[in-house]
């Protein structure tokens, strides 16, 4: 019996695992044997232990997936040149903003149809099946005579500047610069002047689509009345 018993004591000794080792330690490569379908035995590497003190690899290639670009593909990305001093006009720019500027303060928009007649072709009030300007800014306003949208484009002519497009056939003195400047580049006084025109969800909205997309009016250099449209 004690022969038995001491036999046993062996076996449960050459069968026992090895010690762990500690954490961080390295670890021997080893391998298994696998019995295959034919009775033989297969040797197959095991997989090395992961080294739990490795660093990530900055050298990681470039997966190629593209940026998040939400921008709108139209946002004006420089800063143009504001201008809020109305003697830098040329003169018929300026006669003519304070033709379009007096006849809509008279609160009749019949007014402006003497400086629209007096042009070869009316300006762009934006896409219209009436046939008539007049009648199709009336719709455009809030009220039937058509007095808000006459303070609207009051508001716009009075705000800043800039000229854009210069030495196309598109060159034009526009308002308000809003329309050609970063919208998320407007600094407080700007913004200031942008909540003449628009209210703050008004911004907000134009902050997510990347573009001012409120009234902007355009002079030719030659005085001619090219547009006065909403959108961006």
């Amino acid at each position: 019996m004690r022969v038995l018993r001491w036999s046993l004591i062996g076996l449960m000794l050459a069968v026992a695992p090895a010690a762990t080792p500690s954490f961080g330690a390295a670890v021997p490569t080893e391998t298994i044997t696998v019995p295959d379908s034919t009775g033989d035995n297969t040797v197959v590497p095991a997989d090395p232990a992961p080294d739990m003190n490795a660093t990530p690899d900055d050298s990681a290639p470039d997966t190629g997936a593209p940026a998040d670009d939400t921008a709108a593909p139209n946002a004006p990305t420089e800063i143009p040149q504001v201008e809020y001093d109305f003697s830098k006009l040329p003169l018929p720019v300026q006669r003519l903003r304070e033709q379009i500027i007096a006849a809509a303060t008279t609160g009749d928009p019949e007014k402006l149809r003497t400086i629209i007649d007096a042009q070869d072709e009316p300006p762009d009030f934006g896409p219209s099946d009436t046939g008539d300007p007049i009648g199709y800014l009336k719709l455009q306003s809030g009220d039937a005579e058509g007095r808000e949208i006459l303070a609207i484009l009051i508001e716009v002519l009075e705000a800043g500047y800039v000229h854009v497009d210069v030495g196309t056939p598109d060159e034009v003195y526009l308002w308000p610069y809003f329309a050609r400047y970063p919208i998320d580049k407007l600094s407080p006084p700007q913004l200031v002047q942008l909540f003449k025109l628009v209210y703050a969800g008004d911004y907000e909205d134009m902050l997510s689509n990347g573009v001012y997309d409120y009234f902007r009016a355009g002079i030719s250099p030659d005085g001619q009345w090219q547009f006065f449209t909403s959108g961006d």
